[in-house]
């Protein structure tokens, strides 16, 4: 078992906790052994976000990917949302001793700003489109959602009193401000959305087209009463620039408090300690509300892309629980399948693996992004001997941030690749740490794989000593 071999032990393990540097020292340390490769990338200003777009070339040795995040400023330079070149290694190719060989404090060869977007306000979250990732939507501290084509979007160059860029499509629907909860649907063009206003809503990128015949109309009778789809050109002297307007397809109530984070079937979680769903084909009224799916609030949810059956969510108490939905309560309360307990401070986030359906990670307020393999709970490790308090399920810990873990992406074009972000202002003043990393195979292959490789190594060392 690996999970005991980075950082500190997590919520529930005993002994003294080690300090946020030691952890770090011994992670480095162990970075040639751990990783088969790491990149790391330091922010001038935090992001709140990191996503992958799309794959751009294939070469020998490596690939290059967009990668999408963002800068939350002080104010002395505008918010933005950045699109950057990513050189992603392949699997075996980087030295070992040369992905340990980083400075934190400097920026990353593999990671080349290439596009910048000023920003109408923060940038709190980024979800690509899956059907074209060339289209993100962003939440920023408003009511709205903001859809972006960030390759027909011109790069801007931030500077204090720089107009905003303007948005290609403004998703209107929420009565308060939605700052987190936002997700895209695997098969078709939608949006989801959680706010303040304790909704959920739902809208088609495609009616947009509905949008555009009724800006013409709206163009000819500038009386006439058609959707809100007043657009300006970018001035010199604008300071907001409004785009398209695209009104909701369907408004969900269920929440007593805000919405924290939404995923398609869809499903949503929030401050109220529910996990909530809908069918969105049979009205606004819940299908299924699952009271008390924690001890504390909910902080973000996913849902399986494997199996449908299974729900992830996590919360302020420190967990993650896996819930079955057509088991979802039992007596009235939540009724997991399994809670996994590996941190010890809020979790912010969960995400499946897109490539093993019973592998997801989760990362939290603590610095940790743990990966965990619900297979693994109950079978017979002996290795486990020699990580007593490691939590079940738990296979890999990754600690090379100093700060909480506020947002991390498998990536689909390349299996095992990670890309995590920590907000470091608490712990160094300021900025950001992006992490891009795979961890070495040897640990996430079958036992009977890797041994039958270990000897063949083995004959191999020996034919060459002989």
């Amino acid at each position: 078992m690996k999970e005991g071999r980075v950082g500190g032990k997590g919520g529930g393990g005993g002994g003294a906790q080690p300090s946020v540097d030691e952890r770090y020292t011994q992670w480095k340390s162990l970075v040639p052994v751990l990783y088969d490769w790491l990149a790391n990338h330091n922010l001038v200003w935090p992001s709140l976000s990191c996503r992958w777009g799309p794959q751009l070339e294939q070469a020998t040795y490596k690939n290059r990917q967009r990668l999408y995040l963002s800068e939350q400023t002080d104010g002395s330079v505008p918010n933005t949302l950045v699109i950057a070149n990513c050189e992603v290694v392949k699997p075996r190719v980087a030295a070992a001793e040369h992905i340990s060989q980083f400075n934190e404090e400097a920026r990353s060869p593999f990671v080349k700003k290439f596009k910048t977007i000023i920003h109408p306000g923060e940038v709190n979250r980024i979800r690509e489109l899956p059907q074209n990732s060339k289209i993100v939507a962003t939440h920023t501290d408003s009511p709205d959602v903001l859809i972006w084509d960030v390759e027909s979007q011109p790069n801007r160059h931030a500077v204090l009193g720089a107009s905003e860029s303007c948005p290609d499509l403004i998703l209107t629907g929420h009565q308060d401000d939605a700052e987190f909860a936002l997700a895209m649907c695997q098969t078709e063009p939608f949006v989801l959305s959680g706010g303040k206003d304790k909704s959920v809503v739902l809208w088609s990128i495609h009616d947009h087209i509905s949008s555009l015949a009724a800006d013409q109309s709206a163009t000819k009778s500038p009386g006439s009463g058609a959707a809100n789809t007043k657009q300006s050109k970018l001035g010199v002297d604008d300071k907001r620039v409004d785009g398209p307007r695209v009104h909701a397809r369907g408004v969900f109530q269920g929440h007593e408090d805000t919405v924290e984070d939404v995923q398609f079937c869809p499903s949503s979680v929030g401050d109220d300690s529910c996990l909530i769903l809908w069918d969105a084909r049979s009205g606004s009224a819940p299908v299924t509300k699952v009271e008390k799916a924690h001890n504390a609030d909910l902080h973000c949810v996913d849902w399986s892309p494997h199996d449908t059956h299974f729900i992830l969510t996590g919360s302020a108490d420190n967990s993650v629980r896996m819930f079955d939905r057509r088991n979802l309560t039992s007596g009235g309360v939540g009724s997991p399948v399994h809670t996994f307990e590996g941190h010890s401070a809020a979790v912010l986030c969960v995400q499946w693996s897109p490539h093993k359906c019973s592998v997801f990670g989760s990362s939290a307020e603590d610095g940790i992004l743990n990966l965990w393999d619900y297979e693994g709970i109950g079978k017979q490790n002996p290795a486990r001997t020699k990580a007593p308090n490691a939590p079940p399920g738990l296979f890999f810990r990754h600690a090379g941030h100093r700060d909480k873990v506020v947002d991390f992406h498998w990536n689909v074009s390349d299996p095992w690749t990670i890309v995590s972000v920590s907000d470091d202002g608490e712990s160094t003043g300021g900025g950001g740490t992006l992490q891009i990393w795979r961890m070495i195979d040897l640990i996430y292959r079958s036992e009977e794989e890797v041994l039958e490789e270990l000897d063949k190594f083995k004959v191999h060392l020996s034919e060459c000593a002989s």
